[in-house]
């Protein structure tokens, strides 16, 4: 599971300590049983009565607080045995701060446009399911979100373009779908909004990258396996503080050996592209490195950890040669 999507579980620690004394409110609980409804009565909702209160910890999944006036805040489904179609009714838990729903690989149907009416939400979390459609239009409205996570699904159509509107927002994964189309100019102006984390990949996502791109000032860029090409040079910049890259699997094609490298860069894989030229400076600090199946030239350096790389970080391109390849004449 995602590093973002556990900072949820952080949360609800800290929303679960204002609420020992809360009670249900009536329009939450109502809700919430027209929730059990849609996802067809499973078993493990058995707790989920009319006549006892979903709060203090009695309903599976549920807290409250008593911050909100006993409304209830955080809601998490994972791990279980359920079929059904994405309940709707989701949509109406009108202070929800948190919605955790993870590996149910049977729960199917789209994601309802009415999960972006919940304005409070702080961490979204719908991964490892079946479900489909596109990813909902969230407004600059979704002003409290933090991490976005509708990673491991099979969600298609485009990117939205106006998450750069969300001020909050801080992780974006939506890798591992079948989405597609070109990556939005508007996605090289996160920065305001303090994006950390960007994951793409494992995408059918194609067309070439904005030049917007250069904005991008974030610790992880994942973009691998697309359909990707031409330059992604822009990523990268000296005086950045990216720590991950990847964007291999792609068609990119761009002089490797003029890209300036982060200060802080660790893991690097640009395997799988068309990508030429010989190694920048600043490889330093890189302790996962893999640039196979390219088009580059030249030794290759022995600087940082560039000694602990073996061979498959580096076959299959025009002309590499040196440690661990076959040595340069």
């Amino acid at each position: 599971m995602n590093t973002f999507s556990n900072l949820f579980l952080i949360f609800i620690l800290l929303s679960q300590a204002t609420s020992s004394l809360s009670k249900c409110h009536p329009e939450d609980k109502k809700i919430l049983l027209q929730i059990k409804k849609e996802l067809n009565n499973p078993t493990f909702l058995s707790s989920w009565e009319p006549h006892t209160d979903c709060c203090n910890f009695k309903w599976f999944g549920v807290s409250c607080s008593s911050l909100t006036n006993d409304r209830v805040t955080d809601l998490s489904i994972s791990n279980v045995t359920l079929t059904s179609q994405f309940p709707p009714s989701i949509g109406n838990i009108s202070y929800l701060r948190s919605l955790f729903i993870y590996h149910l690989p049977n729960l199917t149907g789209t994601i309802p446009e009415s999960i972006t009416k919940l304005t409070r939400l702080v961490y979204l979390t719908i991964s490892e399911t079946g479900v489909t459609g596109p990813i909902p239009k969230f407004t600059a409205q979704s002003k409290s979100l933090v991490n976005l996570d509708l990673s491991h699904n099979n969600l298609f159509g485009g990117l939205p373009p106006l998450l750069y509107k969300l001020p909050s927002l801080s992780g974006i994964l939506f890798n591992n779908n079948k989405l597609t189309g070109s990556i939005p100019r508007s996605y090289g102006y996160f920065n305001n909004s303090g994006v950390a984390a960007l994951d793409l990949s494992y995408n059918n996502l194609s067309g070439k990258l904005p030049i917007s791109l250069a904005n991008l000032d974030i610790y992880l860029v994942e973009l691998a396996y697309n359909k990707l090409e031409g330059d992604a040079s822009m990523l990268f910049g000296s005086n950045k503080k990216t720590l991950v890259i990847d964007i291999s699997g792609n068609n990119f094609e761009f002089d490797f050996g003029k890209i300036e490298l982060s200060k802080t860069i660790t893991t690097l894989d640009v395997s799988h592209n068309k990508i030429y030229g010989n190694f920048p400076m600043g490889m330093e600090n890189v302790t996962f490195l893999n640039v196979s199946y390219n088009r580059l030239c030249g030794e290759i350096p022995k600087v940082g950890y560039f000694n602990t790389f073996d061979g498959s970080s580096f076959i299959h391109n025009k002309c590499l040669c040196g440690s661990p390849l076959p040595s340069c004449k």
